[in-house]
């Protein structure tokens, strides 16, 4: 983005969390739901068994208290929002 000199805002959500309501909104503007973007080989995947939770309020809840566990990046505007991977689709904004 920067070689492209496309503006933007980078959040370090390991230090700033999302909300259960700002994951809600990325949610919907990316079209997926909460397990499309688990990261199903973060610790707190295994540790708190979330293969076998299938509640959306539940794995949003979960995202929100450990952010490891959101695909990244992510970026969005105030329309869309698309995963970063590869780091190539963010130029789709």
């Amino acid at each position: 983005m920067d070689e492209k000199n496309i503006a933007y805002q980078y959040r370090e959500y390991f230090q700033q969390p999302l909300s259960r309501e700002e994951i809600r909104v990325m949610l919907k503007k990316l079209d997926l739901s909460a397990q499309d973007i688990l990261r199903k080989r973060d610790k707190a995947y295994k540790e708190n068994n979330l293969d076998a939770v299938t509640d959306e309020e539940k794995l949003i809840g979960y995202m929100s208290e450990n952010p490891g566990l959101i695909q990244r990046p992510i970026g969005i505007t105030d329309g869309k929002a698309v995963v970063g991977r590869p780091v190539e689709n963010l130029l789709d904004l």
